[in-house]
């Protein structure tokens, strides 16, 4: 009983932990130069769980393995819209978006209509970036949160847009 008494503080912290980093939020690695110029790689970031209503533009964790990776890359179209892009420029439900993120030619694709779990995301580094391109929308479940701070460098340590 005694033994129980003592360890428990640390079961206890233990569970907590658990708990944060399975919900909540839990620390992840930009590996790669698809996000440059916003992210460079090897930033770490924390990605909010929870943060679940995704908004164009936000930086998001995608479930999809492409060489044994999370992908970490920019919401551009959001459920129940069209998506094009003509001479580089986005066209969202035959409207243009400025789209300052993105960096090189992206590329024209041809329209895409989105169902009401689906997601069209890219890499700000569009001439080097695996995304819905290649790998078709996105649903939302495959979505794990959204990233948007920067713990590491610490000379980036912040908020990202």
């Amino acid at each position: 009983m005694k033994i129980i008494k003592s360890l428990l503080p640390y079961l206890t912290i233990i569970m907590i932990v658990v708990v944060i980093r399975t919900f909540l939020i839990t620390p992840v690695i930009v590996n790669g130069p698809s996000m440059k110029p916003t992210l460079k790689g090897k930033e770490i970031m924390l990605l909010k769980k929870f943060d679940t209503n995704y908004e164009r533009f936000d930086i998001v964790v995608v479930n999809k393995s492409v060489d044994g990776e999370n992908l970490i890359k920019r919401v551009i179209a959001l459920p129940n819209e069209t998506i094009e892009y003509k001479h580089n420029k986005l066209y969202i439900n035959d409207e243009v978006i400025e789209d300052t993120y993105g960096l090189g030619d992206t590329g024209n694709i041809q329209k895409i209509t989105l169902s009401d779990d689906e997601y069209f995301i890219m890499g700000d580094n569009r001439e080097n970036s695996t995304d819905s391109r290649e790998l078709g929308v996105i649903k939302k479940s495959e979505l794990e949160g959204t990233v948007d701070f920067i713990l590491y460098p610490f000379n980036k340590f912040g908020k990202v847009e």
